[in-house]
């Protein structure tokens, strides 16, 4: 199928999951018609209204990736296994997965191609990260991005594909796990969180992706919004939105030692979540990114240009759900 007069046909890897959909319901609405991904039957439940095509598939069964991709301009991609976990474990899923994909788009002629990447292939850092800092991350999880950006950046200029890789920071938004501890009634937050990090909207984080696809940009950087903040800032202007919930704080070296003690029992459960060590140390890093960062490049500001105005975007947007 053809996309829209205008409009290029775009392929979403995970538009399942938190940003993905974010991605899916603005080119939906946005009338791109484009292809949503998903890997098992069920996936698809909460975008199956949007006006897309829907292919499953699995990065880990290559075969599987011939037809999400066929017809397509360019992909956004975001799926993969987004926990903090070894990179054994990884590999599967993030590096050999995404390599899958790649081979599958250049075999198919696909033009352009956005990979999600993250902001932990920094370590802490006393000062914002720019352009110019080179990655250096502390765990598996940071390490296996910055492999797989080499990795497609180097296929995508062998086959004159443009290529954007995206290191993103926090991205929030009320689908995200920090907002939906705080609606089960309970966050759980291990460090005193005077660290300084970088945030950034789910509906900004998407319109970035979008908008990288859209004028064929390549480069690697990361980007966030106008105006790092602490973690206790964050939890400031979000909790009065959540009067009945309790905020738990546990020191950081008690919750290095209880996630510690919870890696045999995770290792046993289908889908591992993310009370792990590396967790709990990325949530203590101090990672503050230029706030100018590919927003320059491509034209466009965040919508949402700190979190005091994006917080609040946020909660008019689940009253809106709900009601």
């Amino acid at each position: 199928m053809t996309s829209r007069v205008g409009k290029i046909k775009l392929l979403v890897t995970g538009a399942s999951g938190f940003i993905g959909y974010e991605v899916a319901r603005q080119l939906s609405f946005g009338g791109y018609h484009p292809r949503l991904m998903t890997r098992r039957h069920g996936d698809d439940c909460e975008i199956c209204h949007f006006d897309a095509d829907f292919v499953m598939a699995d990065l880990k069964t290559p075969a599987s990736l011939k037809p999400a991709v066929k017809n397509v301009d360019g992909i956004i991609h975001l799926g993969a296994r987004a926990t903090f976990e070894s990179y054994a474990t990884l590999k599967p899923s993030i590096l050999d997965g995404s390599v899958a994909l790649m081979e599958a788009a250049i075999e198919a002629g696909v033009r352009h191609f956005v990979y999600s990447s993250s902001l932990l292939v920094y370590g802490d850092s006393d000062s914002p990260v720019n352009a110019g800092t080179k990655p250096k991350p502390v765990l598996d999880y940071g390490r296996i991005k910055v492999d797989t950006e080499k990795r497609l950046s180097k296929m995508a200029l062998s086959a004159g594909m443009s290529f954007a890789a995206l290191r993103l920071p926090h991205v929030y938004g009320i689908r995200d796990l920090y907002f939906r501890q705080l609606r089960a009634g309970r966050l759980i937050l291990p460090g005193r969180g005077k660290n300084i990090y970088t945030h950034l909207h789910v509906a900004d984080a998407a319109a970035a992706m979008i908008a990288c696809a859209e004028q064929a940009y390549s480069g690697t950087l990361p980007f966030g919004d106008r105006l790092p903040a602490t973690w206790n800032d964050f939890l400031r202007v979000a909790r009065p939105y959540y009067p009945k919930a309790s905020v738990i704080r546990i020191p950081q070296w008690l919750a290095l030692l209880l996630t510690a003690m919870l890696t045999p029992i995770r290792r046993m459960r289908p889908h591992s979540g993310m009370e792990t060590p590396g967790a709990v140390k990325t949530y203590n890093f101090n990672l503050a990114v230029d706030s100018k960062l590919l927003w320059e490049d491509i034209g466009l500001s965040p919508q949402y240009a700190t979190i005091f105005e994006g917080i609040p975007a946020a909660m008019r947007q689940e009253v809106k759900k709900v009601f």
